[in-house]
């Protein structure tokens, strides 16, 4: 593995207003200045932009106690290849961190364009930029590390689920995208010897996380007095982890970039990774609202009488969805020393916390 050092780096992170975009970009400037960070984010109405613009704010309070960094923030598009070249041309980014994309299984099944327009062609300027960043002997692009999903599993059976196991069935267009993104940056690592780490995410949560997200839309779903529907009827599990956990996982990836190494016919190997950044822990999805319940009452963001029963309703499965995720993270622990360790009962309390305090209840 090459070692990179952050400080004094120039850093892109695409979707920076998005819920782990912006939060990396705040522990970069918390832990890693002096750091030049230029950040791009379409600011789409996918959910509640008001929630992007916080996340936004977060970042001009943070800088202004750490001067010594520098943050450009850019309202635009990853599919906008004019831009991303000029952008590239202009900032010279050592570290890419592509984080821009459409998300949500679901919506992939009404809004397939938007899809192929973020994930696949905006990946793939994003790709095309790294590559013509080494033109005429420049050092060009250290290390690309970008978003997979733990959604590329599909309905593996085989759990937790590992990066050895084959992954040729996605059963929804977000999953096939983000297998895509894999199978590109393979290819473009192998081609122009791009340092590439691919990072299948499970279930990211905590505050001033994704509406569309279960845990945040129970909470809306609940405080309107709404029924919340639980799939599968209840016999979901997911590998919940904790957004704080996540960014630490990335900023460690970011540090250590596959070797560049020749093989025996004198070509380069790609140097390609791909690593599962999750909790190891599926919880069962009642469970998991069970707990939610507890913090909303906690929080004060539901009265302490409230009848959850009489909102619950269990219903079967969605398309696109499966069943169970669960991560092996032992690659990422054995690369990097980290695994994530936040407990579900801790970062659903600091979601209750922030949505008490955001939503002003």
């Amino acid at each position: 593995m090459h070692k990179i050092t952050l400080h004094s780096k120039t850093v892109l992170v695409t979707g920076a207003a998005g819920f782990i975009g912006s939060n990396l970009v705040l522990e970069l400037i918390k832990t890693e200045s002096p750091i030049n960070i230029i950040g791009i984010d379409n600011m789409n109405e996918y959910y509640d932009v008001s929630i992007k613009e916080w996340r936004l704010s977060e970042i001009d309070s943070c800088l202004a106690e750490h001067k010594n960094s520098t943050w450009t923030f850019i309202k635009g598009s990853i599919a906008d290849k004019a831009l991303i070249d000029e952008i590239f041309a202009t900032h010279k980014p050592a570290i890419v961190v592509n984080l821009a994309a459409q998300a949500g299984v679901r919506y992939s099944i009404t809004n397939p364009d938007v899809y192929i327009e973020s994930n696949i062609i905006g990946f793939y300027n994003i790709l095309e930029a790294c590559r013509h960043s080494y033109d005429n002997g420049e050092t060009g692009v250290e290390h690309l590390v970008y978003a997979s999903s733990s959604s590329v599993y599909g309905s593996n059976k085989k759990v937790p689920y590992s990066t050895d196991d084959k992954v040729d069935n996605p059963v929804s267009l977000y999953a096939a995208t983000k297998k895509s993104n894999e199978l590109l940056a393979h290819s473009y690592s192998k081609l122009y010897n791009i340092p590439s780490t691919g990072l299948r995410f499970f279930t990211v949560y905590g505050p001033a996380g994704r509406p569309d997200m279960a845990y945040f839309g129970f909470t809306n779903k609940l405080l309107a007095g709404d029924t919340i529907q639980i799939f599968n009827y209840g016999n979901c599990k997911r590998d919940f982890t904790y957004v704080d956990d996540i960014v630490e996982g990335v900023k460690r990836v970011m540090q250590g970039a596959p070797e560049k190494i020749t093989g025996e016919d004198g070509l380069p190997l790609p140097p390609y990774a791909v690593y599962n950044i999750g909790n190891s822990n599926p919880e069962n999805l009642l469970d998991f609202v069970d707990v939610l319940q507890q913090e909303l009452i906690r929080a004060g963001v539901l009265p302490e009488n409230y009848d959850f029963e009489s909102h619950k309703k269990l219903v079967p499965m969605q398309p696109g969805d499966v069943p169970v995720t669960y991560a092996d993270t032992s690659a990422l622990e054995k690369d990097y020393g980290f695994k994530p360790n936040t407990s579900l009962r801790e970062g659903l309390r600091r979601f209750a916390e922030w949505y008490k305090e955001f939503y002003h209840i």
